[in-house]
């Protein structure tokens, strides 16, 4: 099979108390892909996504900002230039207080139905 090139994300509605605007480049919306999402993500200061126990490994890529990290021992900051992997299972909750752009790439792909979100 040749490379397929993908000519441009689509964007996505984000969960939060502000705008977040989330580009998908590879996942289930753009490209059909269920074993893997690439996001683009660029979230404005005071930012905060509603609590998760999603079914899917995330990592984390910290392009600008900062991202604030909550978890059931604790919180983190990951910077600019850093990372972070939340294993599937595990209760999360992102904020960017500062505001932050940052790559999200998820195994197997995001799906509203395995995020779990403390709402549901």
């Amino acid at each position: 099979m040749a490379p397929r090139p993908i000519p441009s994300p689509t964007r996505i509605t984000a969960a939060g108390n502000l705008p977040k605007l989330i580009d998908e480049v590879v996942g289930r919306v753009n490209t059909g892909t269920d074993g893997i999402s690439i996001a683009h993500m660029r979230s404005p200061a005071g930012w905060v996504e509603p609590g998760q126990t999603p079914e899917f490994d995330e990592y984390t890529y910290v392009l600008a900002g900062t991202v604030h990290v909550e978890h059931r021992e604790g919180s983190l900051e990951v910077p600019a230039g850093s990372a972070v992997h939340t294993p599937k299972g595990e209760w999360v909750r992102y904020s960017t207080p500062d505001g932050a752009e940052y790559l999200a790439v998820c195994l197997p792909a995001f799906a509203l139905d395995t995020v779990h979100r403390d709402d549901e």
